[in-house]
């Protein structure tokens, strides 16, 4: 019996303690689920700053969109070669930290970035636009599209337009599939800059077919994307060549000029303008159609020199160190 009592005592003892520590247990709970820390404020520092950009859209942006078209709308378009410091001075180079500074001019007076296929529906159909609608392009499809501009216009929420030249995809200094299909990922588009860049309107019938038709389905294999435009080599084109872009079912072209009005007589010449590495950022904002604040341009631009530099003429010396086999 005093066994019994002993071992009914020692339980009960046990079962005390047993619940102390289970009542002791609650007190950092309940003040860890009073006040919690927000949310926000552990997950941003490691693990979205280097993805999420700086600038983000409005999350209504359709709100304040304009109806344009059918037949002309007003939307600039602008045309990039290499962003990078040149080593040859040549004006097709545009610095990293002055595109920088043009696209973040462009973000601050609100324009915002479209795709060709919106463009040429506000076109044929019409549609509505931002207000401030605007293409970016970029011809032959450098490496530094992807190691400078792209990293650049994610921090400013826009995309772009890349012209690839299908035979010097993954040639030295030129993108590979791989990186190609990582911007149209992210929102960028591909068309389409002919297979080796050579002046359309120069070559016989059957070799304009092979660099216009032949280029789209090379580059959709290749990357498993819609092409939809191109871009003719240095701007030109003639009916045989846009008669070929018709045919391969390009719903557009890109050429060079000074207008933004794009319209269906232009539909397969679409006006672009060149971006020089020449210019500074108060003459880039001199281009645009809608001015901004003033406020966000800089204050103290030198006056640019009269005599601008020398810059070779694009030949076909351009022409990678290292073309992959067809």
């Amino acid at each position: 019996m005093k066994k019994i009592i002993v071992l009914i005592m020692g339980l009960s003892i046990a079962l005390s303690g047993c619940g102390t520590g289970v009542l002791a247990q609650p007190l950092p709970t309940t003040t860890i689920t009073g006040t919690p820390p927000p949310p926000a404020a552990t997950a941003t520092a490691t693990q979205t700053f280097t993805i999420t950009p700086t600038f983000t859209p409005s999350p209504t942006p359709t709100a304040a969109w304009i109806h344009q078209g059918p037949e002309v709308v007003l939307v600039p378009i602008i045309l990039y070669h290499r962003i990078d410091i040149s080593p040859i001075n040549s004006q097709y180079y545009v610095p990293p930290d002055k595109f920088e500074e043009e696209m973040k001019l462009l973000h601050d007076w609100g324009y915002e970035t479209i795709s060709t296929e919106l463009l040429i529906k506000a076109i044929t159909e019409g549609a509505d636009l931002p207000p401030r609608p605007l293409l970016i392009t970029f011809d032959d499809g450098h490496l530094n599209n992807y190691t400078a501009a792209f990293p650049i216009m994610q921090k400013y929420g826009f995309t772009g337009v890349l012209y690839i030249v299908a035979n010097y995809m993954g040639a030295d200094q030129y993108m590979n599939a791989d990186q190609i299909k990582e911007m149209a990922n992210a929102g960028w588009e591909v068309g389409s800059h002919s297979i080796s860049h050579s002046d359309l309107t120069s070559l016989e019938p059957y070799r304009q077919r092979y660099e216009v038709v032949e280029s789209r389905t090379l580059l959709e294999e290749a990357l498993g994307v819609p092409v939809l435009t191109i871009a003719y080599p240095f701007g030109v084109s003639d009916s045989s060549v846009i008669d070929y872009a018709h045919f391969a079912g390009y719903i557009g072209g890109m050429s060079l000029g000074f207008t933004y009005d794009q319209g269906v007589s232009n539909l397969y010449t679409l006006q672009r303008r060149d971006i020089k590495g020449t210019y500074d950022v108060k003459q880039f904002a001199a281009f645009l159609p809608w001015q901004g604040d003033p406020i966000f341009l800089p204050t103290d631009t030198p006056t640019p020199s009269l005599t601008p530099s020398r810059t070779p003429i694009p030949t076909y010396t351009w022409v990678p160190t290292k073309t992959p086999a067809p």
